[in-house]
């Protein structure tokens, strides 16, 4: 199934929705808003280039061995917005003095790690990626993003948003739309875009419970925190475990996600509110990892990873597609009548789709 799916067109994710930055571009203070204007035209423009460009498949040589360790490259775009600028670590080399670049490389290794040693997946091609990273991009860039081909972060305004490097499920949460890409490719609107989004943020909160050693219970099943500046009136930018409440402020508004079915929001912008829905989903996971306990990825994480890997999760699958492939691959993996099985009846039916 990977390999088929190389020559798709991936899309162009960003880890801060566009109805975030579109609030931000109404502030009066006209620093902020011209800032997340800048980021927004930005974005805009590399959407635009993912739509024209195809991604190249990076098909290994048959029969070569994959090995276990990572091929992580760091570059500095030294703010300008030309990739991927100068190459300032390679794998293996010693720290840098830039904390930045230091930061991206270790959230490039904790990803490949949790890839590996919990879903036996060699990077996110499952083929031995290289993983490319770029740091300091553009001026005030808000956001964080997978090409297609490589990572992407900005070192935010300094006032809203920090530096993008500075919560690795951030970095997990881009590099899983790699995995998505080069595995089920769900497209990037409605209902397969909001899972294409959670997917990310799942993996992304596994990979950063991973590094931390943490149990579900232990997990903040926060995503970004410690991105937001100071003088924000939130946590993060998304809350698992309570969908709607990592954020309300006077600048970025109130965290718009629901938890269930029930506040489902149709909506046309964010590609649907593919970043909004996405809570859903998200809710459903916390709600089986906490059901079983112990560590996420052992056992919740498996069961969505076989479910996003699987060949079964069609690119324009819905929520309940989702949910039916997961119970489906619960009971394929645990039986069915075990304590897998029964947390994701619950879960589903929690969030309105059992």
């Amino acid at each position: 199934m990977d390999a088929s799916h190389a020559h798709h067109h991936p899309v162009f994710c960003t880890v801060v929705p566009p109805h975030l930055l579109d609030k931000i571009a109404q502030s009066e203070d006209t620093r902020r808003a011209d800032a997340a204007q800048r980021t927004l035209e930005q974005d805009s423009l590399l959407r635009t280039r993912r739509r024209v460009t195809t991604v190249r498949g990076i098909a290994p040589a048959l029969g070569t061995p994959v090995s276990d360790e990572p091929r992580r490259t760091i570059y500095d775009t030294q703010h300008r917005t030309r990739l991927p600028g100068k190459k300032v670590r390679g794998e293996g080399e010693a720290s840098s003095k830039d904390a930045t670049v230091n930061r991206a490389y270790a959230g490039l290794g904790a990803t490949y790690e949790l890839f590996l040693k919990g879903f036996g997946r060699h990077s996110i091609d499952g083929s031995g990626l290289a993983l490319d990273a770029s740091v300091h991009y553009g001026e005030d860039y808000s956001n964080a993003f997978w090409d297609g081909q490589q990572m992407v972060f900005g070192d935010g305004d300094g006032d809203l948003f920090l530096d993008f490097t500075v919560s690795v499920d951030v970095i997990g949460h881009e590099l899983t739309h790699g995995v998505t890409q080069y595995t089920a490719n769900l497209e990037y609107h409605g209902q397969s875009g909001a899972l294409n989004e959670s997917m990310s943020d799942v993996f992304g909160s596994l990979i950063k419970q991973y590094s931390l050693d943490q149990t579900a219970e232990d997990a903040d099943w926060l995503i970004g925190a410690g991105l937001l500046g100071p003088n924000v009136s939130g946590v993060a930018l998304r809350s698992m475990k309570a969908p709607g409440t990592a954020y309300d402020d006077d600048e970025l508004g109130k965290d718009p996600q629901p938890a269930t079915m029930d506040d489902y929001v149709d909506t046309s912008r964010d590609n649907g509110g593919v970043h909004i829905n996405s809570g859903i989903p998200n809710h459903a996971f916390y709600l089986v990892a906490t059901e079983l306990g112990g560590k996420a990825w052992e056992r919740a994480g498996r069961i969505w990873y076989d479910t996003l890997t699987g060949g079964e999760l069609a690119s324009d699958a819905d929520f309940k597609d989702f949910a039916r492939l997961s119970v489906a691959a619960a009971v394929a993996r645990y039986g069915d009548g075990g304590a897998e099985h029964q947390a994701l009846q619950k879960a589903w039916s929690t969030v309105g789709l059992g």
